[in-house]
């Protein structure tokens, strides 16, 4: 499960979402999940998987690589999609003691399971089509209007930057822990739950450890490079609209405005 996390990690290929702005692909994005919390019905979410759709046929992303990074959260989703079967009053549908099923609470948990899988499709794709440098200096662009409120908006980008960068490498590092354990005969397959949670353990600490050494590492190589924030420096490849941008974001219109004039007129 530890090989499905592809989450932060950096699809190559070209295609004209690849060659996008940064910025034009975070506030799509930031849209995007807005436009998700705006439906209540699932005629709304035909709307966004119509638009999801369309930019995931031009990115040339396979879709079977968005489903592999479902697989590390199914047990959220199902605890999700579960929690509102059974928590949710209304019309009985299945009752046995304590536990009950209402037909308001197969919606909502149908409901709340394809909005979270949608968002999670969302916001992996801008992960998959930039990478770590083009986020960083997208997002400190966007951020830059902030320094007039003296918001450090190079340091929040970086930040959030080496945080992405550090979940494919900490993935790998943790199946490389999980294979040597199993090595030395440690059983982390079998058992319930909690056993599995218990072997875990062994796979945690050196993990814990091996990131702070990592971090430490990071910062001493940045201290070396006299690396002091972003005051005084220059880009060697600075970020420029192009043409292909503007067709981003005509496109970011026409789908905020059928998403309004849904929701106004059809109270969806």
């Amino acid at each position: 499960m530890l090989r499905d996390i592809t989450i932060g990690q950096y699809y190559p290929t070209k295609s004209c979402i690849h060659r996008l702005d940064p910025r034009t692909k975070i506030v799509g994005t930031m849209l995007y999940i807005v436009s998700l919390f705006l439906f209540r019905s699932f005629s709304g979410f035909l709307v966004v998987g119509t638009a999801f759709a369309g930019i995931l046929i031009l990115s040339h992303v396979p879709f079977r690589y968005m489903l592999r990074g479902l697989k590390p959260i199914l047990m959220i989703l199902a605890f999700t999609v579960l929690c509102n079967f059974f928590l949710t009053d209304g019309e009985i549908l299945w009752k046995w003691k304590f536990l009950k099923i209402t037909k308001e609470g197969l919606q909502r948990g149908a409901f709340m399971g394809i909005r979270l899988v949608l968002l999670i499709f969302g916001t992996s794709l801008m992960t998959y089509t930039t990478t770590p440098n083009q986020l960083t200096d997208g997002l400190e662009k966007l951020l830059s209007p902030l320094k007039v409120i003296h918001f450090s908006a190079h340091e929040m980008a970086m930040m959030m930057s080496i945080a992405l960068r550090f979940i494919p490498i900490l993935t790998e590092e943790a199946d490389r822990i999980r294979k040597a354990q199993m090595a030395r005969g440690a059983d982390m397959e079998s058992g319930g739950v909690i056993r599995r949670a218990k072997a875990m353990v062994p796979v945690l600490i050196p993990l814990i450890v091996s990131a702070f050494r990592r971090a430490f590492d990071l910062a001493m190589a940045m201290e070396a490079r006299c690396y002091h924030g972003g005051k005084g420096r220059t880009k060697m490849k600075p970020l420029r609209y192009g043409l292909r941008d503007l067709f981003g974001y005509l496109y970011l219109a026409c789908y905020l405005a059928t998403v309004i004039l849904l929701r106004v007129w059809q109270k969806i």
